[in-house]
């Protein structure tokens, strides 16, 4: 069976999607819709802007997302999958290509997503680590025992597992689990604690597009991050993206889930190559390819 996934934040790079654009009728035109939409042509900042322009929140997220989604517009016939899933933002890509979320709204909602995430950011000083060489087990006894904020956010594959929290609780977080026989505590260069507590904020805003957004049944089951089980209903989307901001992502979960049902090959869909890489590591007994 096929899966096609999604990435997220981080797997932008300048001049993504400009030969979809220059080589698409269907792409440029939905290039364009999107700068309609977003007030502003993101469509340069992508394809001709700086690595710093690109990381403005307001531009990685939809740039991430519009890259994903004209992609697997254009595979046109091509593009079967038998089941879907997208890494956090991803999620998104996602429900637009199996068509329970339409291009248009999903843009929005997106973008709606950048700006509040980036306003919880601003609330207070907080940030993520990779954790690296060290059983998720063991990651989440250290992370309960800080007396701060700081939680497990992303099950990316074993021996991978992203923290999140506040600044304080990331740093006594990474001294403790390099104690604890970590490989590597890496800081990640993000804005802020994204999938913890300290999203709420941006939860309860995003809840309220949500909400307010037509989704429909896709035409595939989706895998969503909250619980890494697959769904086809219409509420239960809503309140597993609802949920997502403030959950953790759990990736190596939902590639599991996905081969037990019969998954056996994955096609990464946007820019990058790293949800291969981590599927790999997950299950080295699938096949693995990009759009």
């Amino acid at each position: 069976m096929k899966a096609y996934v999604f990435p997220g934040q981080g797997a932008q790079f300048v001049g993504m999607g400009k030969n979809l654009f220059e080589t698409s009728d269907l792409a440029r035109k939905m290039f364009e819709q999107a700068n309609e939409i977003l007030g502003f042509r993101i469509t340069d900042i992508m394809f001709e802007g700086t690595n710093d322009d690109l990381k403005q929140t307001k531009v990685t997220q939809p740039s991430v997302f519009l890259h994903a989604v004209v992609l697997a517009a254009t595979l046109g016939n091509e593009f079967m999958p038998d089941m879907v899933a997208g890494h956090s933002l991803g999620e998104f890509s996602a429900l637009v290509a199996a068509k329970a979320l339409s291009f248009e709204d999903g843009l929005r909602l997106v973008s709606i997503r950048a700006l509040a995430m980036q306003k919880a950011c601003e609330i207070a000083p907080s940030s993520m680590a990779a954790i690296l060489g060290l059983d998720d087990e063991k990651v989440k006894l250290v992370c309960r025992s800080i007396d701060d904020i700081v939680v497990p956010a992303n099950y990316n594959s074993p021996g991978q597992l992203v923290i999140s929290g506040s600044a304080r609780g990331i740093l006594l977080a990474c001294e403790q689990l390099k104690a604890a026989g970590a490989r590597r505590a890496l800081p990640l260069n993000v804005g802020g604690a994204f999938h913890s507590p300290l999203m709420e904020p941006a939860r309860v805003e995003l809840s309220e597009a949500i909400m307010q957004t037509p989704i429909t049944q896709p035409l595939c089951p989706v895998y969503q991050n909250a619980t890494a089980r697959k769904t086809t209903n219409p509420d239960q989307i809503k309140e597993n993206l609802i949920a997502q901001l403030t959950a953790p992502v759990l990736w190596k979960q939902t590639v599991e889930n996905m081969i037990a049902d019969g998954a056996s090959h994955f096609t990464e869909v946007g820019p990058g190559n790293v949800l291969q890489g981590l599927i790999l590591k997950i299950n080295n007994s699938v096949s693995v390819s990009g759009a």
